[in-house]
Formats: structure tokens, C-alpha cells, sequence
């Protein structure tokens, strides 16, 4: 006796059939994901980083100097890479309490409004990112051991915050199409 599967298979493709992202879609999905691996090698080359300075003070008195420095401002910059593909591939976070059982045409049209927002935000963190990162250019504010200056770590977070502004207005077009092109 088989016993059925209880939960949905889950497959990686971040659109269905029904839900092809289109050529411009294809497009920002493939720069975002690319975008995301950047943020993941960046990653990857803070953790190699913070393990010779913390095994190095420990075994031979060495460490990396500035490394909380430029741990700080590279995670800020690696952090921001993930946020596009995060919401093309649709893995926001949701609380679907309410409306796992709503018509998939509805459930559509809310996540539009939640692209929309997404579109909204990522375009006002843009822009004072840049605002904030031209500031603090003009003061010269550098950071205290390496003395780098710390508007080009800002300024590095302007492009993934355009993209995730861009794929935020690109989602609630799509979605709507969605919402729109289904029958209730």
C-alpha cells in the first residue's frame, strides 16, 4: 500500500507555465540573480576573512587589520544584492493565513499591491541611499582604522536597491496581468 505525498512538491523554478516572466522579466531575474551571487562570493570572502584574523589572534598574535571595518561595510553592500531575486523568485515573505483559500486571482491581485509596495520602498531606500551616500562624500567621512571612505560602501547599495525597485514595479505588473487575465 502507497501512501500519497502529504505536502506539494516544490520546484525551483521561480515562474509556473501559466506565469512565464516574459523576455524583460527573464532579463531582470537573470541580472538579479547574478547580482545575489556577487553578494554570496562577497560573503563568502568576509567569512575567509574573519577566520584568519580570529585564528590568527588566537595561534600567531596576527589579525586582519580593520576587519570589523570591512566586515561592516561589505555586509551592509552584500547584504542589499539579495533583495531583487528574493522577490522575483517570489521568496518574500508571506503570512497566508488568510488567503490560502481565496480564488488564485485574488491571491494575484494582493501580491501586485505587495510588488507595488515593494517598488515604492525600494525606490525611497534608493534614493536617500544616494542622498545619504552624496553626504556623506562631502564631509569625507572615513572610517577610523583603515580611514576608506564610507560614502562608497553606501554608495555600492544604490544599483541593488534600483534593481529591487525595478523588479518591485515589474512584480505588480505581472501580477496584475495575472489577476486580471483569470477568471473568477
Amino acid at each position: 500500500m502507497q501512501e500519497e505525498p502529504r505536502e506539494e512538491v516544490l520546484t525551483y523554478a521561480p515562474f509556473t507555465t501559466s506565469d512565464e516572466p516574459g523576455r524583460f522579466g527573464a532579463m531582470l531575474l537573470m541580472v538579479s540573480r547574478y547580482l545575489a551571487l556577487v553578494g554570496g562570493m562577497i560573503f563568502v570572502a568576509l567569512v575567509v576573512m574573519s577566520l584568519v584574523s580570529v585564528v590568527g589572534r588566537k595561534l600567531f598574535s596576527f589579525a586582519v587589520p580593520g576587519d570589523v571595518e570591512v566586515l561592516q561595510m561589505c555586509a551592509a553592500f552584500a547584504t542589499s544584492t539579495f533583495f531583487a531575486y528574493c522577490h522575483m523568485i517570489h521568496g518574500d515573505i508571506r503570512v497566508d493565513f488568510f488567503t490560502h483559500n481565496m480564488a488564485p486571482n485574488k491571491i494575484a491581485f494582493m501580491d501586485s499591491i505587495g510588488s507595488l509596495t515593494i517598488g515604492l520602498f525600494g525606490a525611497l531606500y534608493t534614493w536617500r541611499i544616494a542622498v545619504g551616500a552624496l553626504s556623506l562624500k562631502e564631509v569625507g567621512e572615513t572610517s577610523p582604522i583603515l580611514g576608506w571612505p564610507v560614502w562608497i560602501a553606501q554608495a555600492l547599495m544604490v544599483p541593488s536597491f534600483l534593481l529591487l525597485t525595478i523588479a518591485g514595479f515589474y512584480m505588480c505588473a505581472h501580477q496584475m496581468r495575472l489577476a486580471i487575465g483569470r477568471s473568477l
